[in-house]
């Protein structure tokens, strides 16, 4: 076999996301462009606030020396400076810039949280449903993923059960907030109780159990929702993010790594961050990305443009008969599947030429991802598809 067994068996069961975008690339030239209506892939398609393309420019033209250098690994001082300030104000609590390691997007980071962090056969524990390239990750650095059905209809934390399930060896509870798929944003209170939780099986286990925030959506969340700060809930925590959906810049892989000031150890674990940004192959975040955001930071899209999408598909889909809970964050809705098997739904969907992906992808079967990072007229078309496609399951 050319490829390895494990890369094979990767494929095989590779992410429903890319599967349901290729389709829709397949169904667009059958039947037009117009006609397709892709919900699969979480890409903004709300355009960067002007001030990037400007920054860009102006970085662009600069003929300073060493502008597209080697640095640091970690990253340039100056990005970093400049990342640490705003955090201070962002987490609420003061940071250094040496607490801060610039990486290759959130999936960068993550990666190097994993390679830092794990020893063969560590567990990684999360709730579910979760991104379904965590368990990828965890198992590029030898690390097992272990899974926690949130609580429903809501899909907040089910602390209680996953108090039971960490277990000697977990080394690492990964939280995803906003979260992708069902655009939960975890409260205050669940946060402070996760902290609480692990706190007291660190000490029992006799080892540190570090808590991960992934958390590219942060900016991303309508009303009055904010997401809370677990640094201020858990001192062995490390936070990693993106500017993809703050800047609308995904296809540009720029984020960072923040670690605690209040970690143990924390100095250690900051070497190792840095030496993992370096052999996993990454060497460094993209420079011309580094200095854009380090001028950008606190930037944001119009979240208004979101909400006004997210409130048109829950309003229309919530009067077809679909379930749902409306998410504070991110862009996805996350319905119940209106039949038992939601691959079978997906496929029902693929009849009226809507393109959405179903729950079991993200460990969540039952339901279905929307994307709603998408234009109106993709939402105003694929409508009358979705009120179809429900009234067929009815008579089934």
């Amino acid at each position: 076999m050319a490829v390895a067994r494990k890369m094979n068996q990767f494929i095989e069961k590779s992410s429903w996301i890319r599967r349901m975008f290729e389709e829709g690339a397949r169904l667009k030239k059958i039947h037009g462009e117009d006609k397709v209506f892709d919900f699969s892939l979480g890409n903004p398609n709300v355009p960067p606030p002007d001030i990037v393309g400007e920054k860009l420019l102006e970085l662009a033209r600069s003929k300073d020396p060493g502008m597209h250098a080697y640095m640091p690994n970690a990253g340039l001082l100056s990005t970093r400076s400049a990342m640490s300030a705003y955090f201070a104000k962002e987490f609420c609590t003061s940071m250094a810039r040496e607490q801060i390691v610039v990486t290759c997007g959130a999936a960068g980071g993550l990666n190097i949280i994993f390679k830092a962090l794990l020893d063969p056969g560590d567990e990684v524990l999360c709730p579910a449903p979760y991104f379904v390239e965590y368990s990828f990750y965890a198992d590029n650095h030898g690390g097992v993923l272990k899974s926690v059905p949130a609580r429903e209809p809501d899909f907040n934390l089910d602390l209680e059960r996953m108090e039971q399930e960490i277990g000697p060896r977990t080394k690492i509870v990964l939280i995803n907030s906003p979260n992708n798929p069902t655009g939960q944003v975890y409260p205050e209170e669940t946060i402070a109780r996760l902290g609480e939780i692990l706190k007291a099986k660190s000490s029992q286990f006799g080892h540190v159990i570090y808590l991960v925030s992934d958390e590219p959506y942060r900016k991303i969340v309508y009303e009055n929702c904010s997401v809370p700060c677990v640094f201020a809930h858990y001192p062995d925590s490390l936070i990693t993010g993106s500017y993809s959906k703050d800047l609308s810049l995904p296809g540009e892989r720029i984020g960072f790594v923040a670690l605690s000031p209040s970690a143990e150890d924390g100095q250690k674990i900051i070497d190792a961050l840095t030496l993992a940004n370096r052999i996993l192959g990454f060497v460094n975040a993209p420079a011309i990305m580094q200095r854009l955001v380090e001028a950008l930071q606190g930037v944001c899209v119009d979240v208004g443009i979101y909400k006004a999408k997210r409130d048109r598909l829950v309003a229309a889909l919530s009067g077809f008969g679909y379930e749902l809970t409306v998410p504070c964050g991110a862009f996805y809705l996350f319905p119940k599947s209106p039949l038992p098997d939601d691959i079978e739904f997906i496929r029902l969907l693929q009849e009226e030429n809507i393109l959405c992906v179903p729950g079991s992808g993200f460990a969540g079967p039952g339901h279905i991802r929307i994307a709603y990072c998408v234009s109106d007229a993709t939402i105003e078309g694929a409508l009358p598809g979705f009120e179809r496609a429900i009234k067929r399951c009815k008579k089934m």
